[in-house]
Formats: structure tokens, sequence, C-alpha cells
């Protein structure tokens, strides 16, 4: 596998990182107005699991240090595979509503109730899963 191991390369690596965040958005913008936003997110999402399968073979399976993608990959649980699945499927369900609540109601209605929604279930359903913490603190409602 591939291990980045100069801190130079690792910060630039970041910034490309951050760059590419709302590349899928961006992207849209740049093709053609006929395509709806939710559709060209699906095609973009495959065109994303493409390339990470792709690099996933090539890169994480070539270098000296560590151990390659395949090795790796026998190693996991159909557990392992089952939840990381659901997770991307979740995921990516939440990304195409999100998308198609900003295209009916505007960014600045959708996106902070997306989110506000995402942040309150995920710290109800952490805290269920595992009670660590001081529930007063974390569930304190300002006034």
């Amino acid at each position: 596998m591939v291990i980045v191991s100069s801190y130079p390369i690792a910060v630039i690596m970041c910034i490309i990182t951050m760059i590419c965040w709302g590349s899928w958005a961006n992207t849209q913008k740049l093709s053609s107005k006929e395509w709806r936003f939710q559709l060209f997110y699906w095609d973009y999402a495959a065109g994303v699991l493409i390339l990470s399968l792709i690099l996933a073979t090539t890169m994480g399976s070539i270098g000296s240090a560590g151990r390659s993608f395949f090795t790796d990959l026998i190693q996991g649980s159909s557990a392992s595979f089952g939840s990381a699945l659901l997770g991307g499927i979740i995921f990516n369900l939440s990304n195409i509503l999100l998308v198609a609540a900003i295209d009916i109601a505007g960014m600045a209605v959708a996106f902070p109730i997306g989110v506000g929604l995402a942040l309150v279930i995920g710290v109800i359903t952490n805290y269920i899963a595992t009670p660590v913490g001081n529930p007063f603190l974390l569930f304190l409602e300002s006034p």
C-alpha cells in the first residue's frame, strides 16, 4: 500500500481533499443544465465508486509498507461488509434527499433542516448505543 511519509505531501493531499469536497455540485454546474441534479449525483457516485476501486487495486496494492488491499479485504467479516454497504446506501440516499430538498426549498431552508436533523438524530442514536458522557451537558437546551 502507498503510505504518505512526508509531512508537506500530506498537507498538499489534505488541501486537494478540501478542494474536492463540493466537487459533485461544482461539476454539475459545469455540465449541461438539462441534466437533473439528483440524476447527476447518481452518476457522480458511480464514478467515485469506480475510481476508488481502481485506486484500491493499484495504489492500495503496491508499495513496500503495510498490507495490500486484497489482504485487508480478505480479513473483513461479512458483517463488516454489510455495515459498510448499509452505511454507503444511507449516506447516498440522504445526499439525494438533501439535493431534492435544496431543489424544492432552496439552500437556506433545506440545508439547516437536513444537517440539524442529522445532528440531533446522530447524537441521540450514538448516546443510546453507548451512553458515555454527561447527558445533562449533551442534551442541554439553550433558552
